[in-house]
Order: C-alpha cells, then sequence, then structure tokens
C-alpha cells in the first residue's frame, strides 16, 4: 500500500492507495502514524475515506443495521488523483475519486489552517455518467480506527464529550465512557461488530435544539483526542460505530434515514456537502487538557472563518428591553425611561423586542412588520431618533422566516411562499414557515431590511427565530430534506446580501436563545444569544461553558437585575445584581431589566459593571477561555470561566447554593509564578483571596451564598 503522509500545523494524516486504487483514511492524530495499530483480519472493507450511497447499489459486505459504512458505490470509488496547493488559509488537497459503474465522481477537500490543529473538510460529487443518480449520503468526515493507538481496552480509555442543548438548559456538556452509552466491547479477543452505535442526530431547521453540532472524543491512554464541527445550520449526523475490528466515526450533514434528504443528480449535475472542521489534541507543550486544547483551536478557527466586522472587535454594549423587562409589551411611554437609564448606565446600542409592530398579542400576528400606532403613537422613527439623541443606536427585533397565521400578508400570499407537506402548509406554534428558495420571499425580506433600516433608522436587528418546521418542504424538491437545505443555504445568501448593502448592520441569531448556534450561522453573524434563560443563577452555567460554542466576543449573555414584588434585603439585592452583571463580563453584555426601576445602589451596579467592561473588553475580543474547575454543571456549587489574554487572565468566579465557601481555582501556565491579583468588580467586594505561587492556584472565598466575583490576574 502506497502512503500519502502529512503533517501540518500538529496533524498527522495518512491516507494509503492499494494495488486495487482503494483510498483509505488511515491516521488522524497529533501522534505519528504506527502501521502497526491497525488489527484488522481484512482490508477488504472499512478505513474509506469517503462513502457514498447512492439509490439502487448492492453491497457485498453487511453494515449492520442503519450504521453509515460499506455504502454503494462507496466500497467501491477509486482513487483517480491527488493534488497541492496553497491558499491564504494553507494547504489544500484535492482527492479524486471515481466510481466506475455510474462514473460518479467525488472530489474531496481537505483545507489546513496554518497554526491550526484542525482541518476542513468538504466533497462536491459529480455525475459525469448518463443516468440519473440518487444520493442518499456522503459523508464529510469518515474516519476509522479512532480508538487504536494504547494498549488499554477500548472501554477504559476511550470518553465522548457530548453538548446536550436545549430551550433554556444550552451548553450542557457531559463526558460518557462508551458503556455508558451502550457501545460496549463484549467480545474483545474477536473481531466484533454489531448493528448498535452512538448516534448523535439533528432533524430539522433548528441546528442546536438536542445538541450542539460538535463533540470531541478523547483516548486517555496515550493523551489524544479528536473534536469536530459540523458546519450547518439545519440537519446533521454523527455516529461511532464498531467495523473491522475497529471503532469508526462518521460525520455528515443530513442524509435519508435520519434527515428525510435524498438528491437526484442527473447527468452533469453536481452537489456540495456540508463542511465539517476535524481538529487533534495531544499537543505536549499545551498548558490545557484535551477538552481546553480543542476549544483553544476552535477559538482560532472560528475567528479564521467568520466574517470580518467592527462589532467584533469593539464589543459595544446593547439593552434590549425584553428579559426580565417589558416582555414583549413595549410602548413608547415605557421606551423613554428604560433609554434615560440605558444611555446613563453606559449602554451604546438599545434595541426595541418583539411587540412593537402588534395592537394586540404580538405572537401570531408577526410578519408585516409596521409598526403599532397603539403602542407609539408618535411612530417607532420618534422613539429611535429619542434612542440616538441619547448617544446609543437603535435596534429593533424581527423574525424575518416566519410569518403568524394571523398576519394579513399571510392570507394574501401563495402557498409556495411557505413550507408545503402533504399539500398543506407546515404549522409550528401559530406560525407558517417561509421558504426563502423562492425569489418573492427573498424579495419581500430585502424589502422589510430596507424600510427597517432607512425608515426607523437603525443599527442593529435582533433576528429571532422561534419554531421548529420539522423534515422540510415538498414543493420544487425532490426530497423534503433537500428542500429543508436548499432554504437554509438560500437564508445565508440572503443574509450576505442584507450585509452587502449595509455592512455596519449589526444582526444578532437569536433562535428562541441558543437553538442555533452553529458556524454557518456565526461564520455570518457577529453575535449570537445564548438563551432564554431567566433564572441569573442557573445562566452562571450557560454563560461559564458559552465559550465552547461561540468565540467569547460573540456570546451574548444577559444581565437583567429583577425588580421584586416581595420584599428582599438590600444586601440580597446588591449580590443578586452582581451575580447578574459578572454573568455577561466576560462576554458580550446584553444589558435588560427595568433600569429605570432600579434603586441608586443597584443602578450604580449595573453601571460601574459596564465601565469595568469597557476597560477589559479589547482583551476579549483576542482572548482563549479556560476553565479553572472544568466546565460548568447546573448543579455545581462552584463554576468559574477565565479568558486568557496575553499576560492578563480574567477569571469569573460563581457560587450557588452549598456548604462549601472557599475554593481553589487552578490557573494554567502560572505554577511556581509570582502574580499580582485583584477583585475588579464589584469594587465593595472585601472577600479574602489568596495567590498560592507554588501551586498556581488562586483560592477564593466567598461566604455566602449566590454570589460572584470577577479577577485579574497578571503574571
Amino acid at each position: 500500500m502506497k502512503l500519502l503522509s502529512y503533517h501540518e500545523n500538529g496533524i498527522y494524516i495518512v491516507w494509503g492507495v492499494d494495488e486495487k486504487q482503494d483510498l483509505r483514511l488511515l491516521h488522524v492524530s497529533s501522534l505519528p502514524f504506527q502501521k502497526e495499530d491497525i488489527k484488522v483480519e481484512s482490508m477488504d472493507y472499512g478505513f474509506r475515506f469517503v462513502e457514498l450511497q447512492l439509490s439502487g447499489f448492492d453491497r457485498p459486505y453487511e453494515r449492520h443495521g442503519n450504521k453509515y459504512i460499506v455504502t454503494a458505490p462507496g466500497y467501491r470509488m477509486k482513487y483517480v488523483s491527488h493534488s497541492e496547493s496553497r491558499n491564504e488559509n494553507g494547504l489544500q488537497l484535492l482527492f479524486v475519486l471515481r466510481d466506475d459503474l455510474t462514473d460518479v465522481y467525488v472530489d474531496a477537500y481537505v483545507q489546513f489552517y496554518d497554526g491550526l490543529a484542525i482541518v476542513r473538510m468538504w466533497q462536491v460529487i459529480r455525475n459525469e455518467g448518463t443516468e440519473t443518480q440518487t444520493v442518499e449520503y456522503i459523508s464529510g468526515f469518515n474516519y476509522e480506527g479512532i480508538e487504536k493507538e494504547g494498549l488499554a481496552p477500548r472501554d477504559e480509555k476511550m470518553r465522548v464529550w457530548i453538548p446536550h442543548n436545549s430551550w433554556q438548559r444550552e451548553l450542557n456538556w457531559k463526558c460518557y465512557t462508551l458503556p455508558e452509552l451502550g457501545m460496549d466491547q463484549i467480545q474483545p479477543e474477536r473481531i466484533q461488530r454489531s448493528s448498535g452505535m452512538i448516534r448523535i442526530s439533528n432533524t430539522g431547521n433548528w441546528s442546536a435544539k438536542e445538541y450542539l453540532p460538535m463533540a470531541y472524543l478523547e483516548n486517555t491512554c496515550v493523551g489524544t483526542g479528536l473534536f469536530w464541527q459540523i458546519e450547518h445550520n439545519g440537519s446533521w449526523h454523527w455516529e461511532i460505530g464498531d467495523q473491522n475490528g475497529h471503532l469508526y466515526l462518521a460525520v455528515s450533514g443530513p442524509n435519508e434515514i435520519y434527515s428525510h434528504w435524498f438528491k437526484n443528480l442527473t447527468s452533469g449535475e453536481s452537489f456540495t456537502s456540508v463542511p465539517v472542521a476535524v481538529g487533534v489534541t495531544g499537543a505536549p507543550e499545551c498548558e490545557h487538557d484535551g477538552l481546553n486544547q480543542a476549544i483553544d483551536t476552535l477559538t482560532a478557527y472560528r475567528r479564521r472563518i467568520r466574517r470580518e466586522n467592527e462589532d467584533n472587535k469593539k464589543l459595544p454594549v446593547i439593552f434590549n428591553d425584553y428579559m426580565n423587562c417589558l416582555w414583549g409589551h413595549s410602548t413608547e411611554e415605557e421606551e423613554y425611561p428604560l433609554i434615560d437609564a440605558a444611555a446613563e448606565a453606559g449602554c451604546e446600542y438599545f434595541c426595541i423586542d418583539a411587540g412593537w409592530y402588534a395592537d394586540g398579542d404580538w405572537w401570531d400576528s408577526v410578519g408585516e412588520w409596521k409598526e403599532s400606532k397603539k403602542r407609539f403613537p408618535g411612530g417607532v422613527r420618534k422613539v429611535t431618533d429619542y434612542i440616538r439623541s441619547k448617544g446609543m443606536i437603535p435596534g429593533v427585533w424581527l423574525e424575518m422566516e416566519v410569518m403568524g397565521i394571523y398576519c394579513d400578508l399571510a392570507k394574501e400570499f401563495p402557498d409556495e411562499y411557505f413550507f408545503v407537506r402533504h399539500g398543506k402548509r407546515v404549522y409550528d406554534r401559530s406560525r407558517y414557515q417561509l421558504d426563502y428558495r423562492n425569489p418573492k420571499v427573498r424579495e419581500y425580506a430585502d424589502s422589510v431590511i430596507d424600510r427597517i433600516v432607512k425608515e426607523y433608522g437603525v443599527g442593529y436587528i435582533k433576528m429571532d427565530y422561534n419554531i421548529e418546521p420539522g423534515i422540510g418542504t415538498e414543493i420544487d424538491t425532490e426530497s423534503m430534506g433537500q428542500g429543508m437545505l436548499e432554504h437554509e443555504r438560500a437564508y445565508l445568501k440572503w443574509l450576505e446580501g442584507v450585509w452587502a448593502r449595509y455592512p455596519d448592520l449589526i444582526i444578532e441569531n437569536c433562535s428562541s436563545g441558543g437553538l442555533r448556534m452553529d458556524y454557518a450561522m456565526l461564520s455570518r453573524y457577529s453575535i449570537q444569544s445564548t438563551s432564554d434563560q431567566d433564572d441569573y443563577r442557573l445562566y452562571a452555567t450557560i454563560a461559564a461553558n458559552a465559550p465552547t460554542a461561540v468565540t467569547p466576543e460573540q456570546a451574548a449573555v444577559w444581565a437583567y437585575p429583577m425588580n421584586h414584588e416581595e420584599e428582599v434585603s438590600e444586601r440580597a439585592l446588591q449580590e443578586e445584581t452582581v451575580f447578574n452583571m459578572v454573568n455577561a463580563m466576560l462576554l458580550r453584555i446584553h444589558q435588560s431589566g427595568h433600569l429605570a426601576k432600579l434603586d441608586e445602589m443597584r443602578f450604580g451596579l449595573v453601571k460601574e459593571g459596564i465601565e469595568v467592561y469597557k476597560r477589559i473588553r479589547g482583551d476579549i475580543a483576542a482572548s482563549l477561555p479556560f476553565w479553572p474547575l472544568g466546565l460548568s454543571s447546573f448543579t455545581d456549587e462552584w463554576s468559574a470561566l477565565g479568558l486568557k489574554c496575553g499576560e492578563r487572565r480574567y477569571v469569573a468566579v460563581w457560587r450557588r447554593k452549598g456548604q462549601k465557601d472557599t475554593v481553589d481555582l487552578p490557573i494554567p501556565g502560572l505554577k511556581e509564578k509570582v502574580a499580582v491579583v485583584n477583585c475588579i468588580y464589584p469594587s465593595y467586594a472585601e472577600e479574602r483571596f489568596t495567590w498560592n505561587a507554588n501551586q498556581g492556584t488562586l483560592t477564593v472565598q466567598l461566604p455566602e451564598e449566590n454570589t460572584a466575583r470577577l479577577f485579574e490576574i497578571r503574571d
């Protein structure tokens, strides 16, 4: 077998081409390749670089159940050629494979990124034959032998980190052994195969409604890891299963079994797959554990692939009138005192959230986006002009992918403007899903944006999305999943057109909070709502874990000092306000709460928090995250998030309920170093904290429950 070996940016990646011209992916790791690690009875199948399933073809080996292995004609795709080139990102490889029977080609791209242990992979399927072929599955990344290094049994050495994600419970990472997920190795002395697998999928338009489209796999025996990120704003899939005596990982976009997706390729037609980014950990010089190494690499990579914009450099403070404030019941009268208070507190943008367009209930009337004269008798422009007069840039809330069932336009627009299944419009929560494949829909959406920007003078749009339309649409498509995929890609192109017209416009990505945290969206949007969680104590976990999914400068976190009907002590109100502010101060501040009704003490703490944030936000924009206590869980008493910014480190510390009033925080890279530590927020803090140079730990004592502090550490 001829080996094609590359060592780029800390990644060892090896392909093999055998005498039959079969192309195998043999190795992806931070460790060099050792051929003796591959232990199989036969190389006739497995280790395929690309798995491709077309309709109507048999396979010579069983795949056992619904696994995406031994695909046809994937098992018989032959190596044609490969080439190397360099671009602004680094080395790019192109492998060309061909199926002789169908004359279907796959152009498989591998893009390296200079200085980063990560590659991005995507494939272009070309039908050069005379007959139409139906694509049911194409792998984005397919690698067998994920457990092959190290002598320990796979049940002991392998761990998989899965980011559970749901409404108000975002970024809930859990670590599992393979047996805990039902993948026990029960016959280690034999080449084992089964019908089971670890399968994580998303079907629909909320890309992160159950899981983030990413994960991390580590081999604790040899200290290496593999991480992946699926860069798609819709249906996706990954699985870990057994094959040929090894475990494999298969990562992809939509497929037929789980996503109701297939694509007919006529002669001469091509299809481009969903891109997948894959990286390795285990660099010996790294000061972090494997998962933190993965997030370091992903943070730098995400900054490299996203749209360049000023928002992620300047990190302006945004006030939004929704959370624990007006709750969608905005009126002109209510807005003025909030605008005054937000300006005095130091906010730089002011966003009018949901309801500004509706005389009554705002939920099921969305879609026309014309101001309610009942709520705003002087017009929205009068309020946005007042916002600008106070030195802030105005914004409004939109939800441009839906129309409420009571919107007059929804009655006028034909069915082909919407998702349709079984001949009927798709409903979810009293809304219809618009279909951005339709040019008339995009024209209407453009007209709304143009009018909002020009008539209302806004510079910020909170773009929300609060439904899940399911598997797709049947209009003008061979499969419902393909209709969904085409809509999602059309929506991204539409967004790019908006920024081409208004390059300074900030558009926030919100999907009932964080239900579309993916880097198809976030390579375009500059800012991401992380949650709709309205309990600030629970929000601490979401805030602490936010940099795993989003760069810190894109992660918007609500800070909402509360108004209480019951009597609450001044001390409790004080600490509640501080806790709220600390939640957001290492990320992006989405200020809310009814600032105009706060007493002088609490308002002063909000203003102080914003002042501190403005001093450090330049560091945040270039920082790398770390977790002194590991990733946070919702049941943890103590949580901590750190940002490394050159010689400075910032650490947010939260204590919720429990018996332990003191915690030791290991700070990476500072063992046996003298460091200067200051509590930079709040200014009244008198808690005890000490620096232990021998151990490189910061010890913090917070005697009271539900308290938080922000520290700065200098080398």
